[in-house]
Parts: C-alpha cells; structure tokens; sequence
C-alpha cells in the first residue's frame, strides 16, 4: 500500500477494528459535528460494552442515541443527557453508567490529554459533588483539585473536508470537540465529505493535521441527520 492510499479506508474497514469494550470519544456538540456515519456503521457491526465519551448523548434516533437505545453502551461520560429520554431511562434503571462534568471541564479534561498531560489542578466544583474524591493541592494560598486528563482508546470526528494522508477541514461551529478529540485518542477515524489528494487543501485552512489522524473515511453528505432534516425542510 502506498503512502498515498493508507489512511483513505473504507468506512467498514476502519470501524472494524473497533473491539468490544473500547473507550470511544466522538466529537460533536448536538449534531453539528457528529460523525453520524461512522457511528450508524458502529451500530451495524455490533460493538457491545462501549464507553462513549461526547459532550450529549444526541437525541432518540440519532447518533449515539441509537447505540444507547440498542443497549451497546456500557457507559456514558458527558455534559448532558436531558435531550435524550431513552439514556436518561437506562440511566435511571441501572443499565447505563453516567459521569456527569461541566462541559468547559470536560473539554479540558479532553484538550489536556490531546497536550500530553496525565491531569490538571482546577477549583472548578471544589466542594461539590462535581469534584468527587479527586485529591486536592494547596497553592499559592489556594486549594485546587487535581483533575485527571480524559483519554480514549478511539476517536471519531466528523470534517468537512480531508485528504488522503488525513489532514482535516471543519465547518464553522461543526470544529467544536472534534479538534480536540483528535489528539487524545490512541486511534482517530475522520469522516469527510470530501476525501482530496494530498496538497490540494490551503495549508492554512487545516485544522486538524495528519499526524493525529489514523484513517479517512469519504461520506456521502447525505448521512448527516442535520443534511437530512435540512433537506426534508
């Protein structure tokens, strides 16, 4: 295989390395950003006993949401789940672990990981339940919380547009976690609307270079449920 071909892959290729019992981050803030492709072929394939790692869990039918509602996901770490009512009722019936964070703290947990670090001090919740039984420092008069960094054995991201070697393009505030994610998972798989060849993206415009990107994977713009629900409107 050339250098050319080796991260282009076919989307059931790339998600079939993906064991059972794998931490999987997929980028996404609602659905901007969602890589809605790449998760509905997770579900086709039959990974079981997953931990998710997004900022929602999408809403019932959608994305992750489908994963939740098929039972595939053992547990959740997010921000919110109050716009999907079926991970809410498996929450509530034990069968769906959820650790809650504040979203700017989840994020950072996500970004210090992508930087290197093992984990952070913050007073972010300090004396709540959010901090939980994290050790604590004292610093400069002040007592912070020692955080530890979030990461994934894979991510999925969604871009606008790549090229084969897996550098990646978002859209607007479709970027949200996806950068992010990509640089703290041991295995990133993008999907793209648009696969290139190789310097046919404005090197200034890459947001996520190849070096972080395992495989690329080019979908149709049509497996976007916000593509979907815009073209129905």
């Amino acid at each position: 295989m050339t250098l050319l071909n080796q991260k282009h892959r076919d989307i059931d290729e790339a998600i079939a390395a993906i064991p059972h019992g794998a931490s999987i981050m997929v980028g996404g803030f609602g659905s901007p950003g969602t890589p809605f492709a790449l998760v509905d072929e997770l579900l086709a394939q039959g990974q079981r006993d997953l931990t998710l790692i997004k900022n929602d869990a999408n809403e019932p039918g959608i994305g992750i949401g489908k994963l939740i509602a098929a039972g595939r996901v053992r547990r959740l770490i997010t921000s919110h789940i109050g716009l999907n009512r079926d991970a809410i009722a498996a929450m509530n019936r034990g069968e769906l672990e959820v650790e809650l964070f504040p979203q700017g703290l989840l994020a950072e947990k996500i970004r210090s990981a992508g930087a290197g670090h093992h984990a952070f001090i913050t007073d972010i919740g300090q004396g709540t339940e959010i901090a939980g039984k994290r050790r604590e420092i004292e610093l400069d008069g002040r007592t912070w919380g020692i955080e530890p960094a979030l990461y994934a054995d894979f991510a999925l991201v969604h871009a606008e547009r790549a090229d084969r070697y897996g550098n990646l393009i978002y859209r607007a505030t479709a970027s949200n976690f996806n950068p992010l994610m990509a640089m703290a998972a041991d295995t990133v798989i993008a999907q793209a609307y648009r696969v290139d060849e190789p310097g046919s993206l404005v090197l200034e415009a890459i947001h996520t270079p190849c070096a972080f990107v395992s495989q690329v994977v080019e979908v149709a713009r049509d497996t976007s449920e916000q593509g979907r629900r815009a073209h129905v409107g």
